[in-house]
């Protein structure tokens, strides 16, 4: 990754103690750019407030008819107003860069601990909470850290010409000092409401897209049993809320932003009306006249943005509490204060008995496969129990762990983007030969655009079959020390079981490797097969041997090879 590219290769480590916190927290990592970008706000407001003035000075001096002092003002104009351009056009390049940022940190912190989580993450939060932090609540966070930059650069403004007026006429500068805080004041009375509203518009909101997450996903059983118009006729009363809502949210918001016209206006009205007076009486000159237009027409950019700023942050503290919320949940397995590293050696489970050499291929075999998929689970410490080289999974941190052993199952899913990007996102260099080792070349040479080709959601355009290799592959690509499979094999046909069995086993020589499956075909390609009762190991060896010496293995087994 290119140096200031984004996003960055270690977003750090969030503050998740308050909204207020995490929102610093984002301000904090991206200082130097926020530094810029309020320089630069500066900059650019600095010269719109100076321009009026030395418009004024312009005038005063056409009208005196000195004619090398309005020219010497007219080029003083042409330089503030390019260096007035070339500030906002830098400044906007570091206002989005801060928008992304912020966005892209917020993804990573979120995404890094929902991985840290694992499976307690669909237990403890609904998909629509996810979904909506990825969708809605990273633009209003991006939008908060922005505008904090813009903020500084309004509030200089504003202050820049309150002197310049107080300076020329103390009336027309109270009218500012006096008409500003009004205004403030009454946006941050309708700031409140417009709050609460938006927090439990945003609830809703999350509510709704689990709702729909749950319909597409259980669709096919609903139309089974007959309840599709029923939770149809649900989602759509539901959703008839979340419009209501909605609406009732935007009152608040129309209302914000005619109160900011009504105000920003009147206060433009009190300027030009006093300073019009003044001007009559001869109490400023026409050019101070000028400026003083000018100064109240200007202000209401800075003062919108200062409105905008209230309004942004708000949105931005309301996201920022979800995903503290997302943030604050905690897996069901505490991590280990042990940060050293895992050692080599024999993956056990003592629970079952279970002992699994190093850098060989061993197959798991229970009569019942619910016993297999727990040890799996105990084998990857997404339960405690299992062993590595005599130290406790539960003895070291999750993400030793997961640094070291990988555990495949069925549920995994793929993701939506370029097949290539979800099977290689790295590009180790070794997608050929996983494909050729999982069978899955023809999947890949069929697609219009081969490795190319763009993947539907939860890879939605494969059979079940084609997706299982495809998994297979990703796994194979990542290369674990340990590599944990469960049933990998159950949806394909028999050659293409017995070419993936030789594959897998060509591909991981050296490597651990741990394969839950009762096939015969896979079977006689492991080096050692464990086979279990009632969630205990009652005999360990070759398939050969287990076939000669325990009838109920090989009845089992032999079961499985039947058509």
């Amino acid at each position: 990754m290119e140096k200031g590219s984004l996003p960055e290769p270690d977003p750090g480590l969030p503050d998740s103690r308050s909204a207020l916190r995490y929102l610093y927290w984002l301000v904090r990592s991206a200082r130097l750019t926020t530094i810029a970008a309020a320089l630069l706000a500066i900059a650019w407001m600095g010269c719109q407030a100076l321009a009026p003035a030395v418009v004024g000075l312009s005038v005063d001096a056409a009208v005196d008819r000195d004619w090398r002092a309005l020219l010497g003002w007219v080029a003083i104009l042409l330089g503030v107003g390019a260096a007035q351009a070339v500030a906002g056009i830098c400044r906007h390049r570091f206002a989005v860069v801060n928008w992304l940022g912020a966005s892209f940190r917020t993804v990573q912190a979120v995404v890094r601990h929902a991985n840290r989580l694992g499976s307690t993450l669909p237990r403890r939060l609904d998909a629509g909470e996810v979904v909506a932090i990825g969708t809605s609540d990273i633009t209003h966070i991006g939008a908060a850290v922005d505008i904090v930059s813009r903020g500084v650069g309004a509030v200089l403004a504003v202050v820049t010409v309150t002197v310049l007026l107080l300076r020329t006429s103390v009336p027309l500068g109270l009218i500012v000092v006096i008409g500003v805080p009004l205004l403030m004041l009454v946006v941050s009375l309708l700031i409140r409401p417009l709050h609460r509203r938006q927090q439990a518009y945003r609830e809703k909101q999350g509510l709704l897209t689990s709702r729909a997450a749950d319909l597409v996903s259980g669709l096919r059983v609903l139309r089974g049993v007959g309840g599709e118009a029923l939770m149809a006729s649900r989602y759509r009363q539901e959703s008839q809320q979340l419009g209501a809502a909605g609406v009732y949210t935007a009152r608040v918001e129309a209302l914000l932003e005619a109160a900011q016209v009504l105000l920003q206006g009147a206060l433009l009205v009190s300027v030009t009306l006093v300073g019009a007076r003044f001007a009559s009486n001869g109490q400023i000159t026409v050019g101070q006249f000028v400026s003083f237009y000018a100064y109240a027409a200007f202000l209401v950019a800075p003062l919108r943005q200062l409105t905008d700023a209230i309004d942004k942050l708000t949105r931005g503290h309301v996201s920022a509490r979800r995903v503290v919320a997302m943030l604050g949940v905690e897996s069901d397995l505490p991590d280990a204060p042990r940060a050293g590293p895992l050692p080599a050696g024999e993956l056990a489970d003592p629970d079952s008995g279970l002992r699994i050499p190093a850098n060989r291929f061993t197959a798991i075999v229970a009569a019942e496969p619910v016993d297999a998929a727990r040890i799996a689970d105990r084998l990857g410490r997404y339960a405690d129990g299992a062993t590595l080289g005599g130290v406790p999974l539960a003895d070291v941190t999750l993400a030793s762990v997961r640094e070291r052993i990988l555990v495949v199952e069925n549920e995994a899913r793929l993701f939506s983007g370029r097949l290539r990007a979800d099977l290689d996102p790295y590009d180790r260099g070794t997608l050929e030969a996983a494909l050729e080792a999982a069978a899955a070349t023809d999947i890949v040479e069929e697609l219009p655009d081969g490795v190319r080709n763009m993947v539907d959601e939860r890879g939605r355009s494969f059979s079940g079959g084609q997706q299982q290799r495809l998994r297979l592959v990703r796994a194979l690509v990542a290369d674990p020390e340990i590599l944990i499979l469960v049933e990998p094999t159950n949806a394909v046909d028999a050659h293409t079981e017995a070419r993936i069995a030789a594959g897998v086993r060509e591909m991981r020589a050296g490597r651990t490797t741990v394969i839950c499956t009762s096939s015969p075909l896979v079977l006689s390609r492991v080096d050692r097969v464990c086979y279990l009762e009632s969630g205990r190991v009652v005999a360990a060896g070759s398939h050969a041997d287990l076939l000669r010496s325990h009838p109920r293995y090989a009845r089992m087994v032999q079961r499985e090879d039947q058509p």
